[in-house]
């Protein structure tokens, strides 16, 4: 016999919330049966009125605190509820790291069933506002008016505004600048219902070490309105930016950047530091949003991987290749893999940028080229891997398993998949030592994580 759901819709309930959900909604339980609520805390007793009812689980919405979380803080912006992407801003830093740091630690013992490790209290920022280097706002029309921003939380819906409290301060200038211009020359907003307009995207990218900036209009048309008058009105109105590009996107899809790119003025990249490492950033690169704390993480990671020198290391999942580039330069070689060609173009160049020739880069997937790597014979000392959400392909872990590295190092951006594979590699021979969380993405509830594993001698 099947269990009844205890609520209905539209009901009005008091609860107490236990916990938080991996995208940082309140978890209150009614005789077992989990309601999800935005804007709840751990500890927080509340009204809340249920929205929706599954089988399983439901969703509520908060009326009212009646029992506040000592972690509860005032949103510093005021319309922060109008769109995603800070979902854990009304949570103290302090609270937020905590969040964070507990959820790395209960999906390694629930998934990865790893009750021993070490886990390191999460690495945070002094200032976790205004790191993100890099902005992406859609355009769109509002009463006749050209307005740019956020989309509202599951819906096409933008929100307009000139101030992102997670953007550096130049960027959101630049974004705001690039606004204004196009209002005042007229150029047309693009509008998704019926594909008609120009202007689709607004893009800024900024060096931090640097100071130089970059901007990127995308087009549904492939003729940029005013072109002239734009890039004159940008390099007036924004005295660093040393890039001014076109895109063109005339597809019907999500996706922002289309196939056709043109730089307008200026250089077709700008450039950057981590560390001592200098990288060259297209308007297509992909390139970490928050160096800062990039840095820390590839730190640790250098840190764990012990080079002496003598070692041969490969490198999965590498990008543009700023972990390749960090180990090189105490590695005796190093080997990174990437499926994306544009960006292993851009690791060669950023490693004869540096002057780094110890480096070998392939265009492929990890799972394929590292197994092909292997039955040549070219094995490694060291592992490195850092995979995208999905974790890493069971064929590549086989691999890491037959290979037998002396170790393993994993940077994660998804706690969940990272405790799946690692629970695959301590079956395959390796073993769990360290786990160094880090907040990359302050007010959000995403969490980095790099972990070291050792083989085991049998």
């Amino acid at each position: 016999m099947s269990k009844t759901i205890p609520v209905k819709k539209n009901d009005y309930l008091e609860v107490e919330f236990e916990d938080l959900t991996h995208d940082g909604a309140g978890v209150a339980k009614i005789d077992g049966y989990p309601i999800f609520v935005q804007g709840g805390l751990p500890g927080e007793h509340a009204k809340i009125k249920v929205t929706k009812v599954n089988k399983g689980y439901g969703f509520g919405r908060l009326i009212e605190i009646l029992e506040q979380s000592p972690f509860r803080v005032e949103c510093p912006a005021e319309d922060a509820h109008k769109y995603g992407g800070c979902q854990l801003q009304h949570i103290s830093y302090k609270g937020q790291l905590k969040y964070k740091e507990n959820m790395v630690k209960q999906v390694l013992t629930r998934i990865g069933k790893l009750e021993d490790v070490v886990v390191h209290p999460i690495i945070g920022m002094d200032n976790p506002w205004h790191y993100r280097n890099k902005a992406q706002v859609p355009v769109g029309e509002k009463d006749g008016k050209l307005i740019a921003g956020f989309f509202k939380p599951r819906s096409h819906e933008i929100v307009d505004t000139d101030e992102s409290l997670l953007h550096l301060h130049e960027i959101n200038e630049a974004i705001k600048v690039v606004k204004e211009i196009a209002s005042e020359l007229g150029i047309q907003p693009y509008q998704e219902e019926s594909h008609k307009g120009v202007l689709r995207h607004i893009m800024a990218r900024y060096g931090r070490q640097t100071g130089e900036l970059m901007v990127v209009m995308v087009t549904r048309t492939n003729e940029l309105p005013q072109r002239a008058k734009l890039v004159e009105k940008i390099i007036e109105r924004l005295p660093k930016v040393k890039s001014i590009v076109h895109n063109s996107n005339s597809k019907k899809t999500n996706v922002i950047m289309g196939d056709q790119t043109e730089v307008l003025w200026g250089s077709e990249v700008i450039y950057d530091y981590i560390g001592d490492i200098k990288f060259a950033i297209s308007a297509r690169s992909f390139y970490q949003v928050n160096p800062e704390q990039t840095k820390v993480l590839y730190d640790k990671a250098l840190e764990y991987a012990e080079l002496t020198g003598k070692e041969s290391v490969i490198d999965a999942y590498c990008g543009i290749g700023t972990i390749s580039l960090f180990l090189a330069q105490k590695a005796k070689k190093v080997f990174g893999v990437e499926i994306v060609p544009e960006a292993i173009e851009d690791a060669k160049r950023n490693a004869q940028l540096n002057g780094i020739i110890n480096t070998e880069f392939a265009v492929g997937e990890a799972e394929t080229v590292i197994p092909a790597w292997y039955k040549e014979g070219n094995s490694a000392d060291v592992l490195v891997v850092d995979p995208p959400r999905k974790g890493c392909d069971e064929a590549l872990l086989q691999t890491i398993i037959d290979m037998k590295p002396k170790k393993v190092v994993y940077v994660s951006c998804n706690p969940a998949t990272l405790a799946r594979d690692l629970r695959i590699l301590e079956e395959g021979g390796f073993k769990t030592l360290e786990v160094q969380p880090v907040d990359m993405f302050p007010q959000t509830t995403h969490v980095e994580t790099v972990v070291l594993l050792s083989r085991v001698e049998k």
